[in-house]
């Protein structure tokens, strides 16, 4: 299993015969997959064209030497029209049947139908409103549709159901089953035809595969072994192993995704090089001879894709993880170029919705860094007297992520900054977790307890794992805004390779450093600045009151709009005494649970309160109760608004945006129905959440007041609950997000995934349980931020 091995720092130019005709099939396909079949076909017809014209040309120039480096090209170019011609007519093909006119009829009528399902891949739960029954995301593939009229329907197309009822929780790949529901459109960019909503059980026929009953029974089995484990180790291991990421929690996973390792948490071909790998090391410590030893990896792989799942991905993963292992085992790099583009070639012709799967291309294009680029890195850092096992170490990670990042900033929105180091501190507990995973998952069905043990064991490099995470998640400008979807991956690969053609020379490289590190600098969140308190040219101030609200909007010297006032009248009363405000032109109290109300006392201890704004839900009743005595003890006009109504006072300009209209039966009315308000102050868009939770933030989304909901601040909804729309807080985009969060409370706020979106989203978090008072400031410079420390220490 040994092969010529190149000298360090002899490379020569890597084979790119097949490079073309893969990247070509690539994007046609890809292409193909947003286009009616007809149009993909045109291209298919002209691609084709210009290819025989093209090598009839350059067949006509055969004999003469002169012309060598025209026909070189000349080839290069006809194999990337045959790409797209491979590409291109695969998808129509394809494409075709996804839209043929009696499924597409079915689907423009919404019409309700039995569907006989063979199911393709693993349900996946989907996280939603709790309270609320979960739903469960199950791709299959149909092959009979049964109308409203009875009428019988004869197709293998491509169907997401979407459905309630627990009992598709247990379902496998490869079972037969019957389905009631009403069909929809599907989103489109892939080869499913319809989605169909079921809230009834699935009728199930017969048993599923054998190979998927014994995977189900090993990952089961996994998955019992770790439930004694803590949640972030018990939840990441089965990820690491087999992708299952049911259990993980998703603070973990937001962490994962912020720090560039959330490859860690899917199959890709990193796994199979791993286990693979770990058989081939064995074999050549036992002294097995070459094809015993071929034919152990070999039974490995087979018996990992079982694990698994022997799905589309898994398959694709075991492709490029084959490729991979070889080209580390022969050292042949030049051989492994072109084996990756024959693959892809291959994979994408066979199913051609590859061409547009996240994974896929992350797979792809690891698999490439790893071939083109590692092995010069680490010679590089060698000829620096670099010790040879950490060049490969800041090699291998490196390569892969710089390869990867323009799909993870097209996904995700956000360039990481800490992606590299984390994923290098992440190496050395890979392998070992992901080894023991495996064993223990095998293990599993004879000796429990040994399964058990074994996860103990794995548990310790999955703590080290969530460790980088955690840490690596929260580093300060850590990652930093970028353009999302297919324009944010195209900008960045352009970006990159660039930077990589013109860092060949010195010069240039100490130019681009320069340039990078100015950007990054330039990039930052919003400045933490040092200012005294009051802070010189506040436009919005957040008091560590404990576990509540209590935000201050300054109206003039002296003055101030007061937007709640948290549990405690002797905090509120520091609070505003801390920022000089002597008078409150306006109280807003944004709903009646006490963490609003019960300092409101403190608000009016030596104050003039002009008028008290109050939500139209009334309850709690005792808040309510509370507010209005008050207000009439200190002759303080009492108001109600709803959404529309508008208030100016000196320099703050307020209106009531939300809630747009009462919600009832959530998951709290009372939060649900908080007051939302959008303050101006000085040019700075402030938005003030309450406590809105997902119902009154989509509500938000649904109807958005003049001018959207984006804002320079925002006051994050309920002390930072996990209870947050992803696209309510990606539609305000804050600058500067405060959250105001009592000490050691027992509530879980505030809920780092959402502060994690958050900072991913460029924003500079300030949280009152750590960082004390905060406020934001205007500066010549642009926005800042201000803390005055933790002044509110939690009760002892």
């Amino acid at each position: 299993m040994t092969g010529h091995r190149e000298p360090p720092g002899t490379h020569a130019v890597p084979d790119l015969r097949l490079a073309g005709l893969a990247v070509a099939a690539w994007l046609a396909a890809l292409a193909g997959l947003h286009l009616d079949a007809r149009t993909t076909l045109l291209v298919a017809l002209v691609a084709a064209v210009a290819a025989g014209v093209g090598a009839l040309h350059l067949l006509g120039h055969l004999g003469r030497p002169a012309a060598a480096p025209v026909r070189r090209h000349g080839w290069i170019a006809v194999a990337v029209l045959l790409g797209v011609v491979c590409g291109a007519s695969a998808t129509a093909a394809r494409v075709a049947v996804r839209d043929a006119p009696p499924i597409r009829a079915l689907v423009d009528a919404g019409a309700t139908v039995t569907a006989d399902l063979v199911v393709r891949d693993d349900p996946r739960a989907v996280r939603g409103v709790p309270g609320r029954p979960a739903m469960f995301l199950v791709p299959v593939e149909s092959t009979r549709f049964i109308g409203p009229d009875g009428r019988s329907v004869e197709a293998r197309v491509r169907v997401l159901v979407l459905a309630t009822d627990s009992a598709w929780r247990g379902l496998l790949p490869g079972q037969r089953l019957t389905a009631d529901g009403r069909l929809s459109a599907p989103r489109g960019g892939d080869l499913t035809a319809a989605v169909l909503r079921s809230a009834r059980p699935p009728g199930e026929h017969g048993a599923p595969p054998t190979s998927q009953r014994a995977a189900g029974a090993l990952r089961t089995g996994l998955q019992d072994a770790c439930d004694p484990l803590p949640d972030e180790q018990g939840g990441l291991l089965p990820g690491l192993v087999v992708g299952d990421t049911s259990r993980l929690p998703p603070m973990v996973e937001e962490d994962f995704l912020a720090t560039g390792m959330t490859h860690l948490t899917a199959v890709s071909g990193s796994n199979v090089a791993i286990i693979v790998g770990a058989v081939l090391l064995l074999a050549r410590w036992a002294r097995a001879g070459p094809w015993l030893a071929a034919g152990l990896c070999g039974v490995a792989l087979v018996g990992f894709v079982i694990l698994v799942r022997p799905s589309p991905s898994v398959v694709r993963a075991a492709t490029m993880g084959a490729i991979g292992l070889a080209a580390l085992a022969a050292g042949r790099p030049r051989a492994a170029l072109p084996a990756l583009a024959a693959a892809v070639t291959v994979l994408v012709l066979l199913d051609p919705e590859l061409a547009g799967d996240a994974g896929f291309a992350l797979s792809v294009l690891a698999t490439g860094g790893l071939l083109l680029l590692a092995p010069r890195w680490r010679d590089a850092l060698r000829r620096r007297r670099v010790p040879a096992g950490v060049a490969e170490a800041v090699a291998v990670p490196a390569a892969a992520q710089l390869a990867c990042a323009p799909v993870v900033a097209g996904i995700s929105g956000t360039v990481s900054l800490v992606a590299v180091p984390a994923n290098l501190l992440a190496v050395p507990a890979i392998a070992p977790a992901t080894v023991l995973g495996v064993v223990a998952a095998a293990l599993s069905p004879l000796w429990p307890a040994g399964a058990g043990f074994l996860a103990w064991l794995g548990s310790w490099p999955a703590w080290w794992l969530v460790t980088v995470a955690h840490h690596g998640a929260r580093v300060p400008a850590g990652t930093l805004p970028w353009p999302d979807g297919l324009a944010g991956a195209l900008l960045l690969s352009g970006l990159t390779l660039a930077l990589l053609t013109a860092a060949r020379r010195r010069v240039v490289r100490q130019l681009v450093a320069v340039v990078v590190v100015a950007a990054v600098l330039g990039a930052l969140p919003v400045r933490l600045v040092a200012s005294g308190w009051p802070p010189a040219g506040w436009v919005v101030a957040a008091c560590a009151v404990g576990q509540g609200d209590a935000v201050v909007l300054p109206v003039g010297p002296g003055r101030a709009v007061v937007v709640d006032a948290g549990p405690d009248p002797g905090a509120a009363d520091r609070c505003l005494r801390g920022l000089g405000v002597r008078e409150v032109p306006l109280l807003v109290v944004s709903h009646f649970h006490v963490d609003h109300t019960g300092g409101v006392a403190g608000v009016f201890r030596g104050r003039r309160v002009t008028a008290v704004l109050t939500p139209s839900w009334p309850d709690p009743a005792t808040g309510r109760d509370q507010v209005r005595a008050e207000a009439a003890a200190n002759s303080a006009d009492l108001l109600s608004a709803s959404a529309g109504w508008r208030y100016r006072a000196g320099g703050v300009e307020l209106t009531v945006v939300g809630p747009p209209y009462p919600l009832r039966g959530t998951r709290s009315d009372p939060n649900n129905n908080s007051l939302v308000l959008l303050a101006t102050v000085g040019g700075v868009r402030i938005l003030l959440a309450g406590d809105a939770e997902t119902e009154e933030q989509r509500a938000l989304l649904d109807r958005p007041p003049p001018g959207g909901l984006r804002a320079h601040v925002l006051k994050v909804a309920h002390h930072g609950s996990a209870y947050q729309d992803p696209a309510f807080l990606d539609a305000v985009r804050p600058a500067v997000a405060l959250v105001p969060v009592g000490t050691g409370n027992t509530y879980g706020h505030p809920n780092p995934a959402v502060l994690g979106r958050l900072a991913r989203g460029g924003a500079r978090v300030l949280r009152t349980d750590v960082d004390g008072d905060v406020a934001a400031v205007v500066r010549p410079s642009g926005l800042a931020v201000v803390v005055r420390g933790n002044r509110l220490r939690p009760p002892t």
